[in-house]
């Protein structure tokens, strides 16, 4: 269970999850950023100039998550800050624009890009955004789903503007890690209680360990808008 306020700065955090948003650049990635960090909207949004971020504090199975969402550029100019901008993420968003099939005909090499560079274990989410737009309609819901499903991602469509699925992209991604760290979390007490070291016992920020397989009935998230 999960719910989330707009943040607290006497609250006590729990964990704090890094999330990057990768993507083609006027997919919409400042703007899904901005919806779920602040619940706003800009129609004059600009575009990004190397690498921003937002938090929002969560609240996932009664415990603080501090989301940390990073946003890049996604033009080719600002690629010199890839590694840096990936390092320590436990969470993707892959985002293409539905009336743009190029957008969506890149995200294999963002995906490749992202898996040369992050952590093997990460989390990622397939977003299709602009569904406000559906009339000019370039990539099939269908294209994106299997693509997804082959891949091993979640995926959902959205709408920054009409503020459709943003929520629940980011909730999707947000209680995934934490299922996974609050297993690890369980292994490493066991193995304490066997007498060998909890390497993840009492750590705030997420390191992902072990491979994680998101079941099959999981992967895929879909709702159209």
């Amino acid at each position: 269970m999960a719910s989330g306020g707009y943040g607290d700065a006497s609250q006590k955090i729990d964990y704090v999850f890094k999330v990057v948003l990768i993507g083609d650049s006027a997919v919409g990635k400042s703007q899904i950023l901005s919806r779920f960090a602040r619940n706003e909207f800009s129609l004059d949004s600009k575009a990004t100039i190397g690498v921003e971020f937002q938090t929002r504090t969560l609240v996932i199975q009664h415990k603080s998550v501090k989301a940390q969402i990073w946003d890049t550029a996604g033009q080719e100019r600002y690629r010199a800050v890839t590694s840096a901008y990936y390092r320590g993420a436990v969470g993707a968003m892959l985002v293409y624009d539905i009336t743009k099939r190029t957008t969506f005909d890149h995200i294999p090499r963002w995906l490749d890009e992202l898996r040369a560079h992050a952590d093997k274990n990460i989390v990622i989410i397939l977003i299709g955004n602009k569904t406000d737009l559906g009339d000019q309609r370039a990539v099939p819901t269908e294209d994106a789903k299997e693509f997804a499903q082959k891949e091993g991602l979640f995926f959902l469509e959205t709408s920054a503007l009409e503020a459709t699925n943003v929520e629940e992209a980011f909730l999707t991604v947000l209680t995934e890690i934490f299922n996974i760290v609050n297993r690890k979390n369980l292994a490493a007490g066991e193995d304490q209680a066997n007498g060998n070291p909890a390497s993840l016992a009492g750590k705030k920020i997420l390191v992902p360990g072990p491979a994680q397989v998101i079941p099959e009935k999981n992967r895929m998230c879909c709702r159209s808008s």
